[in-house]
């Protein structure tokens, strides 16, 4: 799939430190403002022990995990909108992710300078929304004032744009962003036009220090993100940044031993990459046989023959039926024979919504 997570942040809160450990991609990290410019693309693995039951089921000759796109975009300062800092730049690189993951700094290191002085996540994470906010705004604006004059000639598709320009602008200018809308279905067809910055779902991602990570619900800053993030229906994960770019470097049985002298069952990592995976409306389905077990990414709500496509464009097109057990199921079974009879493989159509986990074999013709 195509659909990318954007990190996002003031400077120095660790986002680009939590990019290499993510990506292992190696992005410039440096105590200054602004050393990603450009935005970094990495490719990452989804974490998914489905996978790993699946190999040892059937045994194949390779596994392959599926992946998703993280782009670690450039910090953001307080008038980005209006061009300060590396201003329009930055906006226009989080115009082209489907996600953003806003890193909000909860730890202090007189080491580590703040870009505005002092830490306080909740200014942070104001200034960075406020910027998007207004860059809405000012599209939003551009837009309505050419949409008006069409409405009021009468022109019908022009009339129901209005509205929605309308709603739209109302929240920004009350310093609401566009998610925090309730929109219809047909008002959301119209929204996705704008391309706006605040429709993008939001993840926070609470940096905390070294110290903190066993007891992360000691931390005051990051009890405020939590508070902030609940109102507007947003989710909260926390990372130590510095601890992940150490875990990263592990494999295997070091990586589980370090996780369990640390306390912790799973890295923020991890879980980061799950939750951003999960934000972008993505699930998983599998193909498994011999050759090869690999997990395959797709859109929620997606029909079996355009989850074939995701494969091959021929899948789709020459689409016959799949072919579809649970996950579960054939754990539960030991083996496909055995699933099948029991009567849990099942032959689906082309109206057949594809499910997360599901273990599926596409029959097609070209």
């Amino acid at each position: 799939m195509s659909l990318t997570a954007g990190i996002v942040g003031l400077p120095n809160v660790g986002k680009s430190t939590l990019f290499n450990a993510i990506t292992q991609a190696g992005a410039e990290s440096a105590n200054y403002p602004f050393c990603t410019i450009d935005p970094n693309v990495g490719i990452v693995e989804v974490p998914d022990e489905r996978l790993r039951k699946l190999t040892e089921l059937v045994n194949p000759k390779k596994t392959v995990p599926t992946a998703f796109e993280f782009t670690d975009i450039a910090g953001i300062v307080k008038g980005a909108s209006k061009g300060e800092g590396l201003g329009n730049q930055f906006l226009s690189h989080i115009r082209q992710v489907d996600a953003i993951c806003h890193v909000v700094r909860c730890f202090n290191d007189d080491n580590i300078t703040h870009v505005s002085g002092r830490v306080n996540p909740i200014d942070d994470i104001e200034t960075i929304n406020l910027e998007l906010i207004l860059a809405d705004l000012e599209s939003v604006t551009k837009r309505y004032q050419r949409v008006e004059k069409m409405a009021k000639q009468k022109d019908k598709n022009a009339m129901v744009e209005f509205e929605v320009l309308k709603k739209v602008k109302d929240a920004l200018e009350d310093e609401m962003p566009a998610r925090s809308i309730d929109f219809s279905k047909e008002e959301l067809k119209i929204v996705k036009q704008f391309h706006l910055l605040t429709i993008k779902p939001v993840l926070y991602v609470g940096n905390v220090g070294e110290d903190e990570i066993q007891n992360p619900e000691e931390n005051e800053n990051l009890q405020l993100v939590q508070e902030y993030a609940a109102k507007e229906g947003s989710k909260v994960i926390t990372v130590c940044a510095k601890i992940e770019s150490e875990i990263a470097e592990l494999e295997g049985e070091e990586k589980e031993m370090f996780l369990e002298e640390l306390g912790i069952a799973e890295s923020g990592l991890d879980q980061l990459i799950k939750a951003s995976y999960h934000m972008l409306g993505l699930a998983t389905y599998f193909t498994a046989g011999e050759k090869e077990v690999r997990a395959w990414t797709f859109k929620k709500g997606m029909k079996a023959p355009q989850a074939a496509g995701v494969i091959h464009s021929d899948f789709e097109r020459g689409f016959i039926r799949a072919e579809t057990v649970s996950y579960e199921d054939l754990l539960a079974a030991g083996s496909m024979t055995v699933a099948k009879e029991q009567g849990k493989v099942r032959s689906e159509g082309k109206e057949y919504v594809v499910q997360d986990g599901d273990v599926i074999l596409f029959r097609f013709n070209v």
